[in-house]
């Protein structure tokens, strides 16, 4: 017998051998209950019967559908229910008990000791009404239970409550609690189904991986609630478009389930199932790229975000469904190191770089592991007398088969994994520690600076970090500076004043580094409590030559004084360079003219001898 809107097993099906359900409602029902219709598991609901009288399920399904439910599976042979549960997945089972050759206590047992199907609801309709039957039952997980002949009101709402249940269920399980948006759970299981279309229609699919730029300064800047905020604002703005009639019409691709998904922290994704053309996911990259360029407010900050898109294409680019994840989420830290705010499809040339890259990444991990870090020391020299009046710590790494590795091949890479702050404690434990050595061995007045991350700064417990290495060295505060970035105070200036004079109290120096190269505000400079600005290298390379770079090194040189602060030049090179900044009046100057940042034990034998440099 065959039912309207009811589909029935006629051979027996191996379970363990049929693909995911393609079936378009199954997708459909999440989407409804997410957007809170109480009433559309009614309408998208699939309710399996497994009874081995067909009049019964006749009787039952046409009462159902009376009530508005529209999709049933049903069979008569109860062999093959665990098989067509595999296939069609049920949103609920309607249950006999007393059948041959499988009863409904065996295919309970079999549903509940899968891990799969464990938790879909099961109301079992049986004449058995006896205290043991329904206590076994319940025993082995059955979620309701009626006695026929079933009542239809009662069996309505018992199975409106179920599934009611179930949908919520479904919405914790499957949908993201911040945005919304589909999990990443949901999103494999919804990538397996379409991958298995896309192999039996031979057509291409696209997954496009989309990370947030620099979200871990949001948060640490603003705190996870701005955080989260910016989080909902970009699903939200992701939503409206991929789900609107633009992203389809107009691109000339359709589109069977337009729906972003959150794989997780800050990463989204977008599927683009059965696309006729790579260029089509280039082109929606784009677009995506464009819907971040308007500002986010929240808590009312001006928020400005940008996005890197990696592109994944099945089948070229991975066959299944993690590798197709994993080569899109590949290609999306590519379009982070190009600059961010772009998109890449993956290849195997990016592999190979970012597993590479990967490797640098564990090297630089163990690093502090394996004592690897050392400072190397430029010296800062006094314009007037020539002599050596402090050196600047600079970072390196002793990497085991690259040798000495510089900072610019390195710090990048420590400030995306957050590294740079324990790094930054060892460099400020090490120079205190190297600095109070060298004063222990005649260099009474030498001072040491240390350069400070963005990261290293926001951190709370930073004056306590400085604390602590002056305290275990035993070096005088008064020989120690912190080098800062224009950028770093001036984000959040005001509330910066406050550590700065912190600080300052503690008897540090405090010195502005790369002086021009960032953005100022003369009205905060002027209550920092600085004592020295650097002037940028950038300026001084061509400081004979460039009218504009001699103005600007001219007029940075007289603010300074006028501010009440020393000036010191970095890069400086040549003599010519020197005689222009001595006649200006800047008080020193690093760079190569005088020496080459060196490892504490060269340093010490170039200025522990008295080692000046002539002035004439």
């Amino acid at each position: 017998m065959k039912y309207q809107n009811a589909r029935q097993v006629t051979s027996p099906v191996d379970a363990h051998s049929v693909d995911s359900p393609t079936d378009e409602g199954w997708f459909d029902r999440g989407q409804a209950a997410r957007h809170g219709d109480r009433f559309a598991q009614l309408k998208y609901a699939t309710i399996m019967m497994v009874d081995d009288e067909p009049i019964m399920m006749d009787v039952i399904q046409t009462f159902l559908e009376d009530e508005g439910y529209r999709n049933f599976v049903t069979t008569d042979q109860s062999t093959q229910a665990m098989g067509l549960i595999f296939r069609e997945r049920p949103d609920v089972v309607l249950l006999d008990l007393m059948m041959p050759e499988v009863t409904g206590f065996d295919i309970l047992k079999a549903m509940r000791s899968d891990r799969e199907f464990e938790h879909v609801p099961v109301i079992v309709l049986t004449s058995s009404t006896d205290a043991d039957t329904k206590l076994k039952v319940l025993e082995l997980g059955a979620t309701d239970f009626l006695a026929k002949p079933v009542d239809p009101s009662e069996l309505a709402l018992r199975l409106r409550n179920t599934l009611a249940a179930k949908a919520y269920q479904d919405h914790l399980a499957y949908y993201d609690v911040l945005t919304g948006l589909p999990n990443r759970r949901m999103l494999l299981d919804r990538l397996s189904a379409v991958l298995a279309d896309a192999r039996r229609d031979q057509k291409a699919v696209a997954m496009l991986h989309i990370g947030l730029d620099r979200f871990k300064e949001i948060n640490d800047t603003l705190g996870p609630k701005a955080g989260d905020g910016v989080l909902k604002g970009v699903a939200q703005r992701l939503e409206r478009y991929v789900q609107g009639s633009d992203a389809a019409t107009g691109m000339g691709w359709e589109v069977s389930w337009r729906s972003p998904s959150r794989l997780g922290g800050d990463e989204f994704v977008v599927m683009l199932p059965q696309i006729h053309r790579v260029e089509d996911a280039a082109r929606l990259a784009r677009r995506i790229l464009a819907l971040v360029e308007e500002p986010f407010y929240v808590g009312g900050n001006e928020v400005f975000v940008t996005l890197s898109i990696g592109i994944a294409v099945f089948p070229n680019d991975g066959e299944e469904t993690d590798t197709l994840v994993k080569h899109a989420g590949i290609a999306t830290r590519y379009a982070k190191q190009q600059g961010r705010s772009t998109y890449r499809f993956y290849s195997k040339e990016i592999n190979a770089r970012s597993l590479e890259r990967l490797r640098f990444e564990n090297d630089l991990r163990r690093a502090l592991i394996n004592d690897e870090l050392l400072l190397y020391y430029q010296p800062k020299v006094d314009t007037g007398t020539g002599r050596v009046t402090g050196v600047e710590a600079l970072l390196r790494w002793n990497h085991p088969e690259h040798g000495i590795v510089l900072p610019d091949e390195f710090i990048s890479l420590a400030e995306e994994t957050g590294l740079i702050v324990a790094m930054g404690e060892w460099v400020l434990n090490e120079a205190c520690r190297q600095a109070r050595a060298w004063q222990s061995a005649g260099l009474d007045m030498l001072s040491v600076a240390v350069n400070v991350s963005s990261q290293q700064f926001r951190q709370c417990q930073l004056t306590g970090t400085i604390q602590a290495a002056l305290e275990g060295s035993g070096l005088d505060p008064r020989h120690l500076t912190l080098e800062l970035t224009e950028s770093m105070i001036m984000d959040n200036a005001k509330g910066n004043t406050d550590i700065l004079h912190q600080m300052k109290e503690m008897g540090l120096k405090l010195s502005i580094d790369d002086f021009g190269t960032g953005y100022s505000s003369l009205s905060y400079l002027k209550r920092f409590p600085l004592d020295e600005l650097k002037i940028d290298r950038s300026f001084i390379s061509d400081l004979d030559t460039d009218a504009d770079d001699a103005a600007i090194v001219t007029a940075i040189i007289a603010m300074g004084h006028g501010l009440g602060l020393s000036v010191v030049a970095e890069g400086v090179e040549a003599e010519r360079q020197l005689a222009f900044l001595k006649q200006r009046g800047c008080e020193g100057y690093q760079g190569y003219l005088f020496s080459r940042p060196l490892a504490a034990d060269d340093l010490y034998s170039l200025i522990g001898f008295g080692a000046t440099r002539s002035v004439t």
